[in-house]
């Protein structure tokens, strides 16, 4: 998936910290999925507060690749969607608000700017259309294909983190945390999506959640930022010195989190607790 946020460029540099032997795995905050397709577990829980992104993935569980793809070629061939038939993603757009269908949202947001899942208050799709840029091409056919293929055997939820039961989770259980970093604000946590945005108070809960995690010996990884753009997550630092902090850069070089980071770089940190 085009998703905002994903990770797949440095997951190179997350699976190496990684348990191996992973019965259940819980990606907490799965978005675009490049973390929960790309972990070996027995069983693979994904939730997002995202309920229009979860329909979606529960939409091509339901269908054979054969089907979803079929389906999505006769929408693009009906609405003549392309990067640059700004009449037809309109109109589809107007057809999804209308019917609400999960297939139709995916294609939807396939042609739309930046690829972005973005709401109005109502709950009606308004992202603008993607002008020369974003079209169902190719390499997006191709990952849908991997994509639909791995994702057969996963559970998919939608709930606030604060709200989804974590308390069947064995020893052998693994957390993946990848919320809205909150001194990086982005369309995914402006609360602007028609769902509620992201503060230090859910950082709050979100660690005292992690906390207790590890009060039951629970293994969890949490990725987020500490600094960006001159400022700094004070909460997430203070609360990251009880456990393990490694940083992760573009270069895709991993190093032990040091003091010598600039306050005018974006500095992304991956904090485990084993």
């Amino acid at each position: 998936m085009n998703y905002i946020g994903n990770k797949y460029r440095i997951m190179g540099q997350l699976k190496q910290y990684f348990p191996i032997d992973i019965d259940i795995f819980v990606d907490l905050f799965c978005g675009g999925l490049d973390v929960a397709i790309n972990t070996k577990s027995n069983k693979t829980i994904c939730n997002d507060i995202n309920k229009y992104l979860i329909a979606i993935y529960k939409e091509f569980q339901k269908l054979s690749i054969d089907d979803l793809l079929n389906y999505i070629d006769s929408r693009i061939s009906k609405y003549q969607l392309s990067k640059t038939n700004k009449e037809g993603y309109l109109a589809f757009r107007d057809y999804y608000n209308k019917t609400r269908n999960p297939l139709d949202l995916f294609i939807l947001v396939a042609h739309s700017f930046n690829y972005q899942f973005r709401f109005n208050e109502n709950h009606e799709f308004n992202n603008p259309f993607g002008a020369n840029r974003s079209y169902f091409n190719p390499t997006m056919r191709n990952n849908l294909i991997k994509m639909h293929k791995r994702i057969k055997d996963f559970e998919f939820t939608s709930y606030d983190f604060t709200e989804l039961d974590l308390s069947f989770l064995n020893e052998k259980s693994f957390v993946y945390c990848d919320p809205p970093y909150t001194i990086s604000v982005g369309s995914y946590n402006d609360g602007k999506r028609g769902f509620k945005g992201w503060n230090k108070e859910d950082d709050l809960k979100l660690f005292n959640l992690l906390d207790r995690l590890n009060d039951k010996g629970i293994k969890f990884a949490l990725s987020n930022v500490t600094h960006h753009k001159g400022e700094k997550n004070e909460e997430l630092i203070k609360w990251s010195k009880k456990y393990k902090v490694y940083k992760i850069d573009n270069n895709f070089n991993n190093c032990n989190y040091q003091n010598n980071n600039s306050n005018k770089k974006t500095v992304e940190v991956l904090i485990i607790n084993y």
